[in-house]
């Protein structure tokens, strides 16, 4: 997948020049009715905008709980409600579902649902193993459905800013580019009512795409090398997790298909402050996100001015300013009911959006099966290399 794929077009704009996203519909393209949307998990799934969008209705819900059942109706004005996802999917009226349920799961009710005949957005990861990878991406050919993981890194507004700056060249070559997860404290939803939750030990590396999707979503890069170190001995309440991963922290260093490095950290533990963020080191110009969603990030430009360190050495002093980021979601980039600020920087609308303009228009996603390949099956990679001590890795490439 390359730079054909980005859908982004060129609008003018006193900021700096808005891209549309292809998510917009094609003028003068004849396009399906509503598409009729079964919403599954009363978490995660609860937090998107798809009962504002126009072209869209919540035809249902489902969760294995009432109550968060009931709050997924209460929050898409939903009558309909299902016990589970497989009552749900024989419902014919539904159109496409939304998996919003624990990762473990993910390849399997994908499959299920594709084989059920509806479209599918599906939270992140897409998969726990290599052989689950294979199977969604058989499914989703054998299907001719529409697939697309709900990628909110991809669509976060300092990730739209680095991938126009990365379609007008002004990065020049990014040689190396750097992304941390940082979520301490999450052994707080590894026990719910005295047993364990799907999270309790949860390899990092297996929660990659939060990271990988800083630079693949930008250059279209893939990962094909992984050497990753990991922090940990199973000690605490790591001790007897289902993934019989020992690792609280892990920090990869992959190969990318253009030659360059990444760096990728996933941490579950230690004195660190929240972080979803990335670094685009280019050698025109190089772009680093705040390390929270909110601030301000920090942009570099080569001048050639000339300036002296700290030790009095003279040497070409770059300019470095702070950079607020666009808010994306206030402009054309969204209908105008969904023009509003959300979780995870502001991607839920865009997620929102895509998934439903890419099956009335019937074309791939922005994050559609490969992509979702290429940000998850590193990840999976990386955690084997930690477990051999960092042994370098190669990742498979399921792009056709």
């Amino acid at each position: 997948m390359g730079l054909n794929r980005r859908k982004f077009i060129q609008q003018a704009s006193a900021v700096s020049g808005l891209l549309l996203m292809g998510g917009l519909p094609a003028i003068g393209r004849p396009l399906a009715d509503k598409v009729r949307v079964g919403i599954v998990g009363g978490r995660f799934g609860a937090t998107f905008q798809f009962h504002e969008h126009p072209d869209c209705i919540v035809e249902a819900v489902s969760d294995l709980r009432k109550d968060r059942r009931d709050h997924l109706m209460k929050t898409y004005r939903c009558e309909k409600s299902y016990p589970s996802l497989e009552q749900l999917l024989t419902d014919r009226s539904i159109d496409a579902v939304f998996l919003a349920t624990p990762a473990p799961d993910h390849a399997r009710h994908t499959i299920a649902s594709l084989k059920a005949g509806k479209h599918v957005l599906c939270a992140v990861p897409l998969a726990m193993s290599l052989e689950e990878c294979e199977a969604v991406k058989e499914a989703v050919k054998e299907s001719g459905k529409i697939f697309m993981m709900a990628e909110t890194t991809t669509f976060m507004q300092g990730t739209i800013t680095a991938r126009k700056f990365y379609e007008e060249g002004r990065f020049g070559e990014i040689f190396s580019a750097a992304a941390e997860y940082n979520h301490p404290g999450l052994e707080a939803l590894w026990f719910e009512n005295g047993k364990p939750t799907w999270r309790h030990g949860l390899p990092p590396m297996h929660y990659p795409t939060h990271c990988t999707a800083f630079l693949i979503s930008v250059t279209g890069e893939r990962l094909s090398r992984v050497s990753c170190l990991g922090w940990g001995e199973g000690e605490g309440l790591l001790k007897d997790n289902p993934y019989q991963n020992p690792f609280w922290n892990q920090t990869a260093f992959f190969h990318t298909n253009q030659g360059h490095p990444f760096r990728v950290e996933v941490n579950w533990k230690g004195a660190l402050r929240n972080a979803e963020r990335g670094e685009w080191r280019g050698e025109k110009m190089s772009l680093y996100l705040p390390s929270g969603h909110a601030g301000t990030g920090t942009l570099i430009t080569e001048e050639e001015a000339e300036g002296k360190d700290d030790a009095g050495f003279v040497h070409t002093k770059n300019k470095v300013t702070s950079f607020e980021f666009p808010r994306w979601w206030e402009t054309e980039m969204l209908p105008e009911p969904l023009r509003h600020n959300s979780g995870h920087d502001g991607s839920h609308p865009f997620i929102t959006h895509e998934f439903i303009q890419s099956i009335r228009e019937n074309r791939a996603p922005e994050v559609d099966i490969y992509e979702a390949l290429a940000y998850t099956l590193p990840g999976i990679v990386a955690h084997q290399s930690a477990l051999n001590g960092g042994e370098l890795l190669p990742i498979p490439n399921f792009d056709d």
